[in-house]
């Protein structure tokens, strides 16, 4: 599994011009299910975002995680994020994860975080999402269950 979390002031995501999800401070989770990832792969992640400390404390430091702020989490799905493009110039998604398998690993990511008792929103699995953010510092990192970084 890949993701790109986004430190943000708010963020939101519509469908049909209708909000399905929204939060404050915290983070925004873009999220690709790649063809061979298991749940191992979203534990992972879970522990690995939810104690990532990229939030500032009293000093300015990022020493506090999204559990220390009692922040909130949108999680959107994006398969685009395993996108294959070093052949020609037309990206391929071969490596993405059918729905049938896509959708419950997604589904199991989103409850394992919601599990933290944070605020968790997110999209609609394969609908045409409209996402808004203020990304906060910024602050952007992007991650790799099988890589590990």
């Amino acid at each position: 599994m890949k993701a790109v979390i986004q430190r943000v002031s708010e963020a939101s995501v519509k469908v049909d011009r209708k909000i399905v999800g929204e939060i404050s401070d915290g983070l925004m989770l873009l999220i690709g299910v790649q063809e061979d990832d298991e749940k191992e792969d979203a534990d992972w992640l879970v522990q690995k975002i939810l104690n990532l400390r990229i939030f500032g404390d009293d000093e300015g430091k990022l020493n506090l995680s999204v559990q220390d702020i009692k922040g909130e989490i949108l999680c959107i799905s994006q398969f685009t994020l395993i996108a294959d493009y070093k052949k020609g110039n037309r990206p391929s998604f071969i490596k993405a994860a059918k729905p049938d398998k896509a959708i419950p690993l997604f589904d199991y990511f989103k409850q394992e975080i919601s599990k933290s008792c944070l605020k968790t929103e997110s999209g609609i699995f394969g609908a045409d999402m409209k996402v808004s953010l203020i990304n906060d510092g910024p602050v952007t990192i992007v991650m790799d269950s099988k890589t590990k970084s």
